[in-house]
């Protein structure tokens, strides 16, 4: 199965000279980030991945070369003379996708132990365009569902906007994007915009007239490490496990 992991909006998110050191590549429990979900996704069935790289693209590229991951074939993505945001970055690699599978989307931003057989299983049976790992969480931002889990539309608290495609707001359950997916391949070839883009936008526009679902998860652990604090928390979960 194939899988793509972004790895760019780590830095991007952090205070401009905020750290002289990779994200990607912070160690938790003795392990960098980067290694620990390459092999978790390994242990799932994920045996061919592509890693997009644009902030610190030469360590990461080092890394990834002296590291054995066993029958796991790693490539890497190149972002570094124009930052592609997660759509974009999914397009440039749309060709990686050869298989006619499912493939899985994760971002590096966030920790999580969602359970990646159920959720590729759960995908698999619904016969969506995307099935979004979302969740009840602190959020400015959210994603709109019905009662059937289908994308409906968003809210955005800071600005006030709200725009929904089918139903009522008022009846819909309000959850935070984790920024993980499984994606049919199908998707790919409705992609129409260009440059930089981000995925939530493609989802919120196909969501229209096609099947975006969610698959909540609220039991699993998940955290932001964008932020300094959600390094610090792993580090404590990882020292107390």
């Amino acid at each position: 199965m194939k899988a793509m992991i972004y790895t760019g909006g780590l830095e991007s998110r952090m205070q401009p000279g905020s750290s002289d050191e990779p994200r990607a590549l912070v160690e938790i429990n003795g392990e960098p980030l980067l290694g620990m979900l390459i092999r978790r996704l390994a242990d799932k069935g994920f045996d061919d991945i592509i890693v997009n790289v644009h902030h610190f693209a030469g360590r990461i590229h080092e890394f990834l070369r002296n590291r054995d991951f066993g029958n796991v074939s790693v490539k890497i993505s190149e972002e570094t003379s124009l930052v592609l945001d997660s759509g974009g970055g999914l397009k440039k690699v749309a060709g990686f996708f050869d298989n006619n599978r499912p493939f899985l989307v994760y971002n590096l931003e966030v920790l999580s132990d969602v359970d990646l057989d159920l959720l590729y299983q759960r995908h698999t049976s619904s016969g969506a365009l995307a099935t979004l790992v979302v969740r009840e969480r602190g959020s400015t931002r959210f994603m709109l569902f019905d009662d059937d889990m289908r994308l409906c539309g968003w809210q955005n608290l800071e600005t006030g906007e709200t725009s929904v495609y089918r139903g009522s707001p008022r009846n819909m359950r309000k959850l935070a994007f984790s920024r993980i997916q499984v994606i049919s391949p199908l998707l790919l070839s409705l992609i129409n915009e260009r440059g930089a883009f981000s995925l939530v936008d493609i989802y919120l526009r196909l969501a229209k007239d096609h099947t975006i679902t969610g698959y909540a998860d609220n039991e699993s652990i998940w955290m932001d490490l964008a932020r300094k604090e959600g390094i610090i928390e792993a580090e404590k979960l990882f020292r107390k496990n």
